[in-house]
């Protein structure tokens, strides 16, 4: 028998609520919808909700608008029924029921994530603690302490010392071999690089060996230090090189496929790097792809770096790439509908309404507060007042009214300026909410919790709404 979920709207958005609940229905899923009489049933309270809502016979469970701030519990608790929030936009309701493909948990993953300090013998300890601290927050497994060439580091064994203290594990990374020697001695997690002609100072301390090529693309040279960690029974990661674009790029992938091929069952690591920092493209797309390869070849870690401004978040960009292909691997899915956290330009449903909608929606409304939509025929604006559209900001401001009110038409200018954003680029545009820049545009908090979903409070315009400002 099919489950019946009463999808609770106002007047305003009740035609858009009953195309998507059609279009949902199945033998399983019985969404019947109901209207409780207000214009925006997102503002309103557990009271109006307990006076108005009127369930129809044999509902199960109740759907409230995922804007409704109300007491969910109280209502449980009145209507004898549970009471849960929907997504915050109509249009992602086939998600929410698992039409599409719906929020998945992405806490697994199967890549080691290093992340590079290049400079790291030019900072003091507390300035390599406080980068260190950051790293690990956007998601590295393992910080790299990046020795530059004839850059003395004589504070590596307190670098060490100071991160392993944080609970960190530490790699260290050097053309020197005296210092790659110090750091295994000092209690290094992993060295970078070592080769079959200085392998040996892997037996001076516990640090896993990272192998690389003795000479520019010679695989072969990497295959014999390979074997002979694995006559020794010592672990390690091999490391083929990525080359940059146009200096053997296509060629470097080919090795990591051929190693693959030789050692179908070692652990290997991908310096990103020479791609994501020397070639002008946003870091997102890069990364999607070079983890693309990764997830395929079931490479084993990689090694990210953040030195280019333009590629500053490139550590939590990697971190969402491993979870989102984890999950789609599993799943024996494209990477497609596995959060988005690498769509930063653009979204792939930019516009939930049309404009034949929002004409509907414009000729209900009968008071001043301005609601601002984007659809694919641009910006709309509308009160009670005119229903308008344009594709940039400036065009509508003559038809607002509100020369001198400059509270409101500073609001109306961050608003119109968000919208016409969104229509440039093709993202999802919400009144009142800032626009979503998937990963690249998160700040602060953990790793883990960029990919938990939470509720917001409220924003401007329903903060000054519930207080009979209007917007």
């Amino acid at each position: 028998m099919a489950e019946r979920i009463a999808l609770v709207t106002g007047s305003l958005a009740e035609p858009r609520i009953r195309r998507i609940a059609q279009e949902i229905a199945d033998d399983r899923l019985d969404p019947v919808v109901v209207n409780v009489g207000v214009k925006v049933a997102a503002l309103m309270t557990a009271e109006i909700v307990e006076r108005r809502l009127k369930l129809p016979a044999g509902t199960d469970r109740v759907l409230m608008p995922g804007r409704f701030r109300g007491d969910l519990v109280r209502l449980e608790a009145y209507f004898g029924r549970p009471f849960a929030r929907g997504p915050e936009e109509a249009a992602d309701l086939p998600d929410y029921f698992g039409k599409g493909r719906g929020t998945l948990a992405l806490d697994r993953h199967d890549v080691l994530l290093f992340a590079e300090i290049v400079d790291a013998t030019r900072l003091s300890l507390a300035e390599l603690l406080t980068r260190a601290r950051a790293l690990r927050a956007e998601g590295a497994d393992v910080i790299d302490l990046g020795a530059l060439p004839d850059s003395p580091f004589p504070h590596l064994e307190a670098a060490i010392a100071a991160l392993k203290g944080e609970g960190l594990k530490v790699s260290v990374d050097s053309f020197d071999p005296q210092e790659l020697s110090r750091a295994t001695r000092a209690g290094a997690d992993y060295l970078l690089s070592l080769n079959e002609t200085n392998l040996s100072i892997a037996d001076e301390g516990p640090a896993v060996p990272v192998l690389v090529p003795a000479r520019a693309g010679d695989l072969p040279s990497l295959v014999r230090a390979v074997e002979r960690c694995e006559a020794a029974g010592r672990p390690f990661l091999a490391d083929p090189i990525l080359d940059p674009i146009h200096l053997g790029f296509t060629a470097s992938l080919l090795r990591y496929a051929e190693l693959r091929r030789l050692k179908p069952d070692i652990a290997i690591l991908m310096g990103i790097g020479n791609v994501t920092e020397l070639t002008d493209a946003d870091t997102t797309g890069m990364n999607a792809l070079l983890m693309g390869i990764i997830s395929e070849l079931r490479l084993n870690a990689v090694l990210a770096v953040q030195v280019s401004p333009h590629c500053r978040t490139a550590v939590r960009e990697f971190d969402r790439a491993r979870r989102e292909f984890f999950a789609a691997r599993e799943a024996g899915a494209l990477p497609q509908g596995f959060g988005g956290g690498l769509m930063a330009l653009r979204d792939r449903r930019p516009f939930t309404t049309t404009p034949e909608e929002v004409e509907r929606l414009a000729g209900s409304v009968s008071d001043r507060a301005f609601r601002i939509e984007v659809t694919q025929n641009g910006i709309h604006a509308y009160n009670r007042d005119g229903h308008h559209v344009a594709q940039e900001p400036f065009a509508l401001f003559p038809h607002l009214k509100v020369d001198s009110d400059g509270a409101h038409a500073f609001y109306l200018g961050v608003e119109t300026g968000r919208a016409e954003i969104a229509y440039r680029l093709g993202k999802r545009y919400a009144q009142d909410e800032p626009l979503k820049w998937g990963v690249a545009g998160e700040t602060g908090g953990s790793a883990d919790e960029a990919h938990r979903l939470t509720f917001k409070e409220p924003g401007s315009t329903l903060s000054r709404d519930k207080k009979g400002e209007g917007a």
